[in-house]
């Protein structure tokens, strides 16, 4: 079977979320190919794929053009004629955005939101939650060649197969149309306070159960920052608008894989657990002992996150 993963970087460094999809990759193909579209040092991207298991890397440079949008031209030219069986995004705006294209442009679906893939048999496994989260399902793809797929972030772990770096292959220019005319005039960074939330080894996350607006910077955030980890919240807290969007987690958030998850006052919808429930160690604390957030905790605290969260700062702050 072969597999291609659509890679991303960022300052000439390969995202997590592409080293996550090519070991996949590796896992249920035996040939495995990237291809990237942006500028940079592509030597350099080149030698990271390969060391994950990309034998080739195709490149092509979108200028000022957005990569999504003027990527799915000439990869779809090169399905033409190299044949893939399987073309794996990850679910990223530039993923979303070249596998939505690409779907136009070969006539095929796409399946998005994956959070587990295997081989059954001569078909591939597919696993994913609908209903908002509400149901996990898994759909059997049969002759779909090319199976355009998208993938949540850290739904595999990133492991290394010690491979060369990979043969950088030029595509040809192809006719992006329309597509093509869009422009970026200029780029803003948004300010970071802490680790990252998708990249953080420790990861405190606040509900509704933290009653209110105001208490989130000194119930969560402060815990986060004694824990030297990222602060997050579940999407009830978000749609309310008690904090941005950016720091939500779940189904239509982020997905984290951290070493330590505390939820503070979050009662475990399945949107929200499909975000969080693979990290090594989860704590919980929420007044209800019927919580489903229990469910996946390895250590459960029945009580209230304002009495439960302040004791534990002032131990924590003793300690250091």
């Amino acid at each position: 079977m072969k597999v291609w993963v659509f890679a991303e970087a960022t300052d000439d460094k390969v995202t997590t979320a592409t080293l996550e999809l090519l070991t996949k990759a590796r896992e249920i193909g035996s040939e495995v190919e990237a291809i990237y579209s942006g500028s940079g040092d592509t030597a350099a991207i080149a030698a990271t794929v390969g060391s994950y298991g990309a034998t080739k890397l195709h490149t092509m440079d979108p200028g000022d053009g957005l990569p999504g949008q003027v990527a799915a031209a000439p990869i779809a030219a090169l399905v033409g004629t190299d044949n893939p069986d399987v073309i794996l995004f990850a679910q990223t705006y530039d993923g979303r955005d070249a596998l939505g294209r690409l779907s136009v442009r070969l006539d095929k679906p796409v399946l998005t939101n994956g959070m587990s893939l295997s081989v059954d048999g001569d078909s591939l496994l597919f696993g994913t939650a609908i209903f908002g989260g509400v149901v996990l399902v898994d759909v059997k793809l049969k002759d779909a060649a090319p199976a355009l797929i998208a993938i949540r972030p850290k739904s595999f772990a990133a492991e290394e197969s010690g491979g060369s770096a990979a043969e950088v292959v030029p595509l040809p220019a192809a006719d992006s149309g329309r597509a093509a005319e869009a422009r970026v005039l200029a780029r803003h960074v948004e300010e970071q306070q802490g680790p990252k939330l998708e990249e953080a080894t420790v990861v405190v996350s606040g509900g509704r159960g933290i009653g209110a607006a105001e208490n989130y910077e000194p119930l969560v955030e402060e815990l986060a920052k004694l824990l030297k980890g990222a602060w997050g919240a579940s999407r009830a807290i978000v749609d309310a608008g008690w904090v941005p969007y950016a720091l939500q987690v779940g189904q239509t958030g982020k997905t984290v894989k951290p070493k330590l998850y505390i939820a503070l006052g979050i009662s475990g919808a399945t949107q929200h657990l499909v975000g969080m429930k693979n990290s090594d160690n989860i704590v919980a604390v929420n007044k209800d002992g019927e919580a489903p957030i229990f469910s996946v905790a390895d250590l459960g605290i029945v009580g209230d996150v304002h009495k439960v969260v302040p004791a534990l700062i002032e131990l924590l702050k003793a300690k250091s």
